[in-house]
């Protein structure tokens, strides 16, 4: 159960330690892009596209660039974004992380930004080379899990078994975040019993009314067409697949993207915004919510694919469980679970569970995913708004 991590001053741990580079605005994407090129293993690429100043994406980088799993940030600045970068870079100093920033505009344009991002990442991973490893078990370990190109497979197999591994990720004292409040629609009242307070079982209902109040005001739901070639018929039925990754643990609170569980559990994440409708599809893809799993403290991320999906993840490792045998034959090179072996009977739900769970333990002790073996880095931020949690979302 015991393997090593990297020691952080906040206290948390982390399974990686790479160098985050961040753009802080989209005109400064294709030299930071360029930074990263010759040490893209070690260092991997995030960043906020919008030139408008946002506390949520402000918020988000914040705790990305401060993540258990970044021993190192280099932000790239055009210089005349919104982004409040003197906040970011101090916000990470105090962290304990060597940190430099780049801005474009007065270093002298794009080929010598380049040459120095290089030239500081070669200096910053020497340096991290040396980092000095210490002991982790599970419970140190906060895990998010995602369902993407779901079909009718996703909620019979690869969905039921990730909870089976989320029951025994939590008995063991593990931190465990399932969401997304747009794909739970009519399973409210089944959270609802499920948790540790009548306040918190309200808070739950709420959140899940918002998305569906958001979702009806943008004239679409979170169903796509590739689900319905897949097999669903029903946001219902889709909502109920999903809702099997949480397993059947108590929740014991719910959070938004930056939140960070204060203890062991499972939580529920909350991503559609608040307020109203402002910046349209609250969750533009799959890896918008493991980003903001990640800002919550998650170390990887459980991503469960009946279609088939080949992302990964800029700082935080993807484990891939293929729902059906057939994708996974067909996609086996991205695959790193076959949760189909449930449908062909050669495995059991407890079975292809475990192995979930035993995955879990092998890429946090620093086994490469599929996806990271790839060199799968992909990376998403969108505008978004929310409001504080209240004190009924986190029982004590």
């Amino acid at each position: 159960m015991r393997f090593e991590g990297f020691q952080r001053a906040d206290g948390r741990k982390g399974i990686r330690n790479v160098v985050a580079v961040a753009y802080l605005v989209e005109c400064a994407h294709h030299v930071a892009r360029e930074i990263v090129l010759p040490h893209r293993e070690e260092a991997h690429l995030i960043g906020f596209p919008g030139c408008f100043p946002n506390e949520y994406a402000q918020n988000m980088m914040e705790r990305l660039c401060t993540h258990p799993n970044v021993g190192a940030v280099l932000l790239v600045s055009l210089g005349c974004e919104s982004f409040n970068r003197y906040r970011l870079e101090k916000t990470i100093a105090d962290s304990g992380r060597p940190v430099s920033t780049l801005v474009i505009q007065r270093e002298g344009g794009t080929r010598t930004t380049i040459e120095k991002g290089r030239a500081w990442i070669e200096r910053t991973l020497a340096g991290l080379a040396g980092a000095q490893r210490v002991s982790m078990d599970v419970s140190d370990l906060v895990v998010g899990t995602v369902c993407g190109g779901s079909d009718g497979t996703s909620g019979i197999s690869g969905n039921p078994a990730t909870g089976r591994a989320f029951d025994r990720l939590v008995r063991e004292g593990a931190t465990c975040i399932f969401e997304e409040t747009g794909e739970l629609i009519g399973c409210e009242e089944i959270m609802a019993a499920r948790a540790a307070t009548p306040e918190l079982a309200d808070e739950l209902r709420r959140s899940v009314h918002k998305a569906a109040r958001y979702y009806a005001e943008l004239g679409y739901g979170s169903f796509a067409a590739g689900n319905a070639d897949g097999g669903l018929s029903t946001i219902e039925e889709k909502s109920m697949g999903a809702y099997a990754k949480s397993g059947s643990s108590q929740i014991s609170g719910l959070i938004k993207p930056g939140d960070r569980p204060p203890k062991g559990g499972l939580y529920l994440m909350d991503v559609v915004p608040d307020g109203e409708v402002r910046f349209g599809f609250p969750n533009i893809s799959d890896n918008a919510e493991i980003v903001e799993m990640m800002a919550s403290g998650a170390h990887l991320t459980l991503f469960v694919t009946g279609r088939g999906s080949v992302v990964g993840s800029a700082l935080a490792p993807v484990i891939k469980i293929a729902a059906n045998p057939t994708m996974y034959e067909r996609l086996s090179e991205d695959m790193d679970i076959n949760a189909g072996a449930i449908l062909t009977g050669d495995a059991t739900l407890d079975e292809v569970g475990s192995a979930i769970f035993n995955q879990v333990l092998h890429v946090a002790a620093g086994q490469q995913t599929k996806s990271e073996a790839l060199g799968h880095t992909e990376f998403i931020l969108t505008y978004k708004s929310f409001e504080p949690i209240g004190p009924a979302c986190l029982p004590v």
